[in-house]
């Protein structure tokens, strides 16, 4: 049995940690607010330019000189795969379910004889998926110790990305992230970045009555000026969906080893009481049975 020293120095320790983890949960509540607002107001416009290209690319799809951001090299045998983590943890399950996620994107691509590269962006996901498949690493990018990731910083990972399309270092390009759906939910998904993904809500529509544009300048100039921008604002969406995402699942296991500690602490109390009662008793014991032998 443990003496009332050892339960009173177990009880101040977890009395400690649950200050720290209802800081951490306080503090991930108030970012969280931020980093939802600024993942919905992504949404619309990440959606919005993707639907555009795709309407754009109709029109230049089948052309030879189409660029590679649109049509990519034409094969499809090394993959690319940009998978999006966290750099820190104490978030229950969110780096570990993209990183399963990813894991079982990666032996599909293989049994299917693909070759496959991996871009990590985030600490967390370099760790999960090293231990495992630590060859196909191309590059590594981490934001630890940043405050905030701005769209500068995706732009940057798009320009890499183009950088190996351009020096034929893989055929299709794909992201994969935690898409925030609530403060309890976030789904791992995967997009593909190149070729451009065509909509299935333009498909549809190319069976039906079609509207006739003309642009100024041609499609060409323009696709030459938003593919670009389009794979920065992509990354820039997953990056900031995946900040909201574990700002949500860091709140509720916080939440939830806070509750923990509770319930430790009062476990821990009504030991403590049960063992000083039982000191005393036996002291009280000890004390009568010396009177009466005397």
């Amino acid at each position: 049995m443990a003496t009332l020293k050892a339960l009173r120095m177990r009880i101040n320790s977890v009395k400690s940690t649950r200050k720290i983890t209802q800081a951490m949960k306080m503090v991930a509540a108030a970012k969280l607010r931020r980093a939802q607002s600024q993942a919905e107001a992504a949404r619309p416009y990440a959606e919005r330019m993707e639907r555009m290209l795709a309407a754009l690319g109709q029109a230049v799809a089948g052309s030879p000189d189409a660029p590679k951001l649109l049509i990519g090299t034409g094969a499809d045998t090394v993959h690319l795969l940009v998978v999006v983590t966290a750099d820190r943890g104490l978030a229950g399950p969110f780096n570990t379910g993209v990183g399963r996620f990813a894991r079982a994107r990666i032996r599909a691509l293989e049994a299917e004889g693909k070759t496959v590269k991996i871009l990590s962006v985030g600490r967390k996901g370099a760790v999960y998926l090293k231990r495992e498949f630590g060859s196909r690493f191309v590059g590594e990018i981490s934001y630890q110790g940043r405050k905030s990731v701005g769209f500068t910083d995706a732009h940057e990972i798009a320009e890499r990305i183009t950088a190996m399309l351009e020096a034929g270092e893989f055929d299709v390009c794909s992201l994969i992230y935690n898409r925030f759906r609530s403060v309890i939910t976030q789904i791992p998904s995967e997009q593909r970045l190149i070729p451009a993904p065509l909509p299935e809500a333009t498909a549809e529509a190319a069976t039906g009555p079609q509207a006739l544009y003309e642009y100024e300048p041609s499609e060409e100039d323009i696709l030459a000026a938003l593919l670009p921008q389009n794979l920065g604002v992509q990354i820039y969406r997953a990056i900031l969906e995946n900040t909201a995402g574990f700002y949500g699942a860091q709140m509720n296991a916080m939440d939830s080893a806070t509750r923990n500690a509770g319930e430790m602490i009062n476990k821990l109390t009504l030991n403590y009481n049960r063992t000083r009662q039982a000191n005393i008793t036996k002291e009280l014991i000890e004390i009568i049975s010396g009177a009466e032998a005397l």
